[in-house]
């Protein structure tokens, strides 16, 4: 960990022990209770919950395999390894060890670690462009049923034009050549030479990334594994919060209150932080809980402990097993591929 990322944690975490003590004192937290709901919980429900998470990193496994074929034909199932490793570095590590995927991938396969940090920048278009499909759709489909449904009208909107943009600016980039990043780069290069440099490198390894789809087909099956895992992480969403039956309003949450609920989620996990942003990923989560849908603070609080576990911290265990098969240590590997994508970047 870095000096400016000690000092940041080190304030993430006065605040949170500050922000502990005000709430307990203005609202007192029953931890009796919050045990309470995680012992009377469905666990067949949860169970359902964990298996539709691990589902979703195979998909993630062939999804990457497939975008790799023209480069190099690799078994569906042999990059499985790398994406929970990978995964297992991020919770453990934080958002700082994103490269470790692309890395491990680049040494197994034995191709540059440029062209894998292209398709994860694709993989990363694929999965915001599912996610927002899917968060959409419903939301436009069901909103009424939701509080607030003049605003969740604008968010769902705003999600589609967002997904269509992001599908014209990559067709853009796919069928322009080299275009788009030169008049960025010289746009932005008035304003800041090095800002110009980095947006075109960016551009111009995102248009290395779509070299991997060549076809309709190729974006089509890519398209399809990316919606099917995205809504197995949505039901294990919509399961998780089922299972608290000791809470009404959890245990009755439907499809479109889940959208709400994950999109709380994915953006308290933007910033994620060793160890502390599971914290405030809780806190933002429970928060959200009590807001949008009236739940007290102690089934708030364990639902929102129990989707942290489900979504992010499950894979730990595995990854940290298959790490020690295959002789790699985590935080090394981390620390490498942020050197090598430093070098890649010219910083």
């Amino acid at each position: 960990m870095s000096k400016k990322q000690l000092i940041l944690s080190l304030i993430v975490l006065v605040a949170l022990v500050a922000l502990g003590v005000y709430a307990q004192h203005r609202h007192p937290f029953h931890w009796q209770m919050f045990v309470e709901q995680l012992a009377l919980a469905n666990w067949r429900k949860i169970a359902i919950a964990f298996g539709c998470i691990y589902i979703g990193y195979v998909f993630r496994a062939v999804r990457w395999a497939l975008l790799l074929r023209h480069n190099k034909k690799v078994p569906l199932f042999s990059l499985l390894g790398t994406q929970v490793m990978g995964f297992t570095a991020v919770a453990l590590i934080g958002r700082i060890a994103d490269p470790v995927r692309p890395y491990l991938i680049a040494k197994k396969t034995g191709l540059p670690l440029s062209t894998q940090l292209a398709v994860y920048i694709v993989e990363r278009m694929f999965d915001l462009g599912s996610m927002a499909l899917i968060f959409s759709t419903v939301l436009l489909t069901t909103r009424e049923l939701l509080p607030h449904p003049e605003l969740l009208l604008r968010v769902a909107k705003g999600g589609l034009i967002g997904t269509a943009a992001m599908a014209a600016f990559t067709i853009g980039v796919r069928f322009t050549g080299g275009a788009q990043d030169i008049f960025l780069e010289k746009g932005l290069g008035l304003i800041s030479p090095r800002m110009g440099r980095s947006v075109g490198e960016k551009i111009r390894t995102f248009r290395a990334g779509l070299d991997t789809l060549r076809s309709f087909s190729d974006f089509g099956i890519a398209s399809l594994l990316s919606l099917a895992m995205w809504g197995l992480i949505t039901l294990a969403y919509l399961e998780t919060a089922n299972a608290f039956v000791a809470s009404r309003q959890l245990a009755a949450m439907t499809l479109p209150e889940c959208m709400v609920l994950m999109a709380s989620s994915m953006v308290a996990s933007g910033f994620q932080l060793p160890v502390l942003g599971w914290f405030t990923q809780i806190g933002l989560v429970a928060a959200a809980f009590s807001s949008f849908f009236g739940v007290a603070a102690e089934p708030a609080t364990a639902c929102a402990a129990m989707l942290l576990a489900v979504t992010f911290l499950s894979i730990i265990p595995v990854g940290l097993v298959w790490a020690r098969f295959d002789h790699v240590s985590l935080r090394k590997v981390a620390v490498e591929s942020e050197h090598a994508e430093e070098q890649l970047s010219g910083k």
